[in-house]
């Protein structure tokens, strides 16, 4: 797999305001040469560095783009408001102006309402949609209950996955977390993703907490061409917990031809999935 050491930082300005993006080489031998690349999107209070693990063995299959959108990396919070559909115009114009035309969008929690909003904003630039660990569950959609669930997935998170989030969320700070947990807590994922016109994956931990797997397969069910895959006994933060299974899976699909409909009976790897809640 392709070491994240060797990405390449761009600094972009897109509505004022920067967003950061960090590059992986070409592959030396991608499966498909026609496909797009991968753009990893970050979800609330963090930036890219938990999805490292993914983009790496990602890499190996074409180019990753990671995303730190304003606010959430070093550069000084953003004075305007800017709810999910702003954050996603970010992302379009951000990936416009690299010269990116398509990709396969690839979010985690907040993350997942990012792309899924940029996919409704522009459809042509969705070649596919990975929605990993999606929020909020529409029968779970209170700050308590989401912070019950964000408890329980601490204990069963690893700890360098603990270290990278809790990390992460003290560097965004308490003040611009806040401001953008009302948003997320707000936007009706459960509709959004039935005006995507793309292939859509999503993907949960089988210990998941946070998007549990009524709701996963009910986001899977209402997407035109939705697909599920559970990788089993893996947390929230599943990308990093099991990087390379959650990477295949990916992969997978974006090899699979154009059908929907499909809740995959079986994990990327051929292992019967365990529904756990």
């Amino acid at each position: 797999m392709q070491p994240i050491s060797l990405s390449t930082l761009s600094t972009v300005q897109a509505r004022g305001l920067t967003v950061r993006i960090r590059t992986t080489p070409e592959p030396v031998a991608p499966s498909d040469p026609r496909r797009g690349p991968y753009v990893l999107v970050h979800g609330l209070g963090m930036t890219h560095r938990y999805l490292d693990r993914l983009a790496a063995e990602l890499a190996a299959d074409a180019v990753v783009h990671l995303v730190d959108l304003p606010g959430f990396g070093p550069d000084p919070r953003p004075r305007i408001h800017l709810g999910v559909e702003d954050h996603a115009a970010l992302i379009v114009d951000a990936l416009g102006a690299m010269g990116i035309r398509k990709c396969t969008l690839v979010g985690h929690s907040m993350g997942v309402q990012f792309i899924t909003a940029a996919a409704i904003r522009s459809p042509a630039l969705a070649e596919r949609l990975v929605l990993i660990g999606p929020v909020v569950d529409r029968c779970r959609r209170t700050v308590v209950q989401q912070a019950v669930s964000l408890g329980l997935d601490t204990f069963r998170e690893s700890a360098s996955a603990n270290a990278i989030v809790y990390t992460d969320y003290l560097r965004t700070g308490v003040r611009w977390y806040l401001r953008q947990l009302l948003p997320m807590m707000r936007y009706p994922l459960e509709r959004a993703i039935e005006s995507v016109e793309c292939p859509v994956l999503v993907v949960r931990g089988g210990r998941d907490p946070v998007a549990r797997r009524r709701w996963c397969r009910e986001i899977a069910g209402r997407a035109k061409h939705g697909s599920l895959v559970e990788i089993p006994g893996q947390p929230h933060v599943v990308q990093h917990s099991a990087a390379a299974e959650v990477a295949a899976g990916i992969i997978a699909f974006g090899s699979r031809p154009h059908r929907g409909g499909d809740l995959f009976p079986e994990a990327s790897d051929g292992a019967t999935v365990k529904l756990e809640d």
